[in-house]
């Protein structure tokens, strides 16, 4: 086999590219070990799962939260060369202020980067969606959750930055919502929170690197065919 024939694939960086603004990214939950793994607490989930993915290392403390940061490297791929055209520098936060007190670590870290409320991305628990079942969504209410009442209210009740919203499902019965917040997932369920917690990595990925309007557009088209499938598959 002659090698010349075929055209090896180089690795280059852009000479020049504007510097992207930085992305905050927070999840939302309540510290402590009695707290991991509940249902409350999977936007800390996703903030593990998302700095594993990228090498961050979580493991420092700033504004109330445990924090650490990094770069996102966007690479555009062709047949002939492999080309960093970009990197997006990206901030991780768990708020360690409990669940409903969380705008007391967010509202000081977007000041502090001063970042405008677009570049920060609040992850959290909603009990409006199926388990396992994500929406990316620009802005929005609070739905009566005490951590976005929170987020809101320090970011003086300013309603326009970023969620994505992890499904938990709805409590069984009469149970109490407090309640079933603090449970742990069932096999099944823990199962679709996994499977959504790499769908989420994904989708943090895009808007790195396509932004919040495209991500958005095609992931919740991709998420409500996955609604209508699990709809009928009780957790």
């Amino acid at each position: 086999m002659n090698i010349n024939r075929f055209t090896k694939r180089c690795f280059c960086t852009a000479s020049a590219f504007s510097k992207p603004r930085p992305w905050l990214f927070v999840g939302l939950g309540n510290p402590g070990d009695k707290f991991m793994g509940t249902r409350h607490n999977v936007g800390f989930e996703l903030i593990d799962a998302f700095a594993k993915s990228q090498g961050i290392s979580m493991d420092t403390v700033h504004c109330k939260a445990i924090f650490g940061k990094g770069l996102f490297h966007i690479i555009a791929i062709s047949y002939y060369c492999v080309c960093l055209v970009g990197e997006v520098p990206v901030f991780l936060a768990k708020p360690q202020t409990y669940m409903n007190l969380s705008g007391e670590s967010s509202g000081p870290l977007a000041a502090y980067y001063k970042l405008p409320l677009n570049r920060v991305l609040v992850f959290h628990d909603d009990m409006n969606l199926p388990c396992g079942v994500l929406r990316l969504n620009p802005e929005g209410n609070h739905e009566s959750h005490n951590g976005l009442k929170s987020v809101i209210h320090h970011f003086h009740n300013n309603k326009e930055f970023p969620r994505l919203r992890i499904g938990i499902g709805r409590p069984p019965g009469q149970m109490d919502p407090k309640a079933f917040l603090l449970q742990k997932f069932n096999a099944r369920a823990r199962e679709r929170i996994d499977c959504a917690l790499l769908e989420g990595v994904d989708a943090l990925r895009q808007v790195l690197s396509k932004g919040l309007t495209e991500t958005a557009r095609s992931f919740n088209t991709e998420q409500k065919y996955k609604h209508i499938r699990l709809q009928t598959m009780p957790v």
